[in-house]
């Protein structure tokens, strides 16, 4: 339980760090970080897992970059549902993605260790 709640709250953290790195992409303080962390990994646990099964053949084709556009399209999509977060189209939202994976592969190997 110690986990999820560590996993949470370094999920948010990321996300407000992107939103200093990405233009467009803008996270209002840390509570609707929490949040929004929050739906974005209820959003690809439901609906991005059932994207990202479909189009299974496409991330194949494009040696996984797709999984980035499923990942944006979620980030996108929790944007439309939370306050205080926001992101300006698709493009914030993909480069988003792209830092968010990044700092989740920091993450990991941080709290591994730890």
């Amino acid at each position: 339980m110690l986990g999820l709640l560590l996993h949470w709250i370094l999920s948010a953290i990321a996300l407000l760090i992107v939103a200093h790195i990405v233009p467009g992409f803008y996270v209002h303080g840390l509570w609707p970080a929490m949040i929004a962390s929050l739906v974005i990994g209820l959003l690809n646990a439901t609906l991005g897992f059932f994207l990202k099964i479909i189009t299974f053949p496409l991330s194949i084709l494009t040696l996984g970059i797709f999984l980035l556009v499923i990942n944006g399209l979620m980030i996108l999509l929790a944007s439309s549902v939370v306050r205080g977060f926001r992101v300006q189209g698709f493009g914030p939202a993909f480069w988003g993605a792209v830092v968010l994976a990044l700092l989740g592969v920091l993450i990991r190997a941080l709290t591994k260790e730890a």
